[in-house]
């Protein structure tokens, strides 16, 4: 009975052992692939219709126009994943249910169907419509995120992580106001 005493207890600081080794490696495997805060760009659509939004923005190889996404009411979207790269973005919003839409006088390309766009001059020529999109200033951030509202209410954009709070002071009043400059004048 001795021996049976003894290889018990040699047993159990040995599954106690094994236990918590397994555990430590769940654990870490579960930190190496948790994806840290990302930093976006977002577009949350706060109205009581689906709206279809197209993205405009400058990277290393020029202009681009992007769409569309479909964003149902009161929920968000990202339209670009990563750090942001440049410090304006432009967007242009149709309201799918209600009509009416989210513009701009920063004219840049756009099309009906899904498309992406490289330029912005000629859009017409080259068999696109000119559409007005909206400046939005990030200001530099690295994560932005705009807050589509009822056409009585404002526009939020804030900087920060998906998920957060918008920062005070950081709104646009009216997203169908012209907005200043056309996107080839910003860098």
């Amino acid at each position: 009975m001795t021996a049976f005493d003894f290889s018990r207890r040699r047993a159990t600081p040995r599954r106690t052992i094994l236990a918590s080794l397994t555990g430590l490696l769940a654990f870490s495997a579960l930190c190496a692939w948790s994806d840290p805060a990302a930093a976006d760009f977002r577009l949350c659509n706060n109205t009581s219709s689906r709206v279809g939004i197209a993205l405009g923005y400058k990277d290393n190889e020029g202009w681009i126009t992007e769409g569309w996404w479909n964003v149902s009411s009161h929920s968000c979207e990202t339209l670009l994943r990563g750090t942001l790269v440049a410090r304006y973005y432009y967007i242009y919003a149709i309201d799918y249910d209600r009509g009416g839409e989210w513009s701009g006088q920063a004219f840049m390309c756009s099309r009906d169907k899904e498309f992406t766009i490289k330029g912005t001059d000629d859009c017409l020529a080259r068999g696109f419509d000119r559409t007005g999109y909206f400046e939005v200033d990030t200001g530099e951030q690295r994560a932005w995120t705009v807050q589509l509202t009822e056409s009585n209410e404002t526009t939020k954009q804030s900087p920060g992580l998906p998920g957060l709070p918008n920062a005070p002071g950081t709104t646009q009043q009216n997203p169908n106001l012209p907005s200043s400059g056309a996107p080839g004048s910003k860098q």
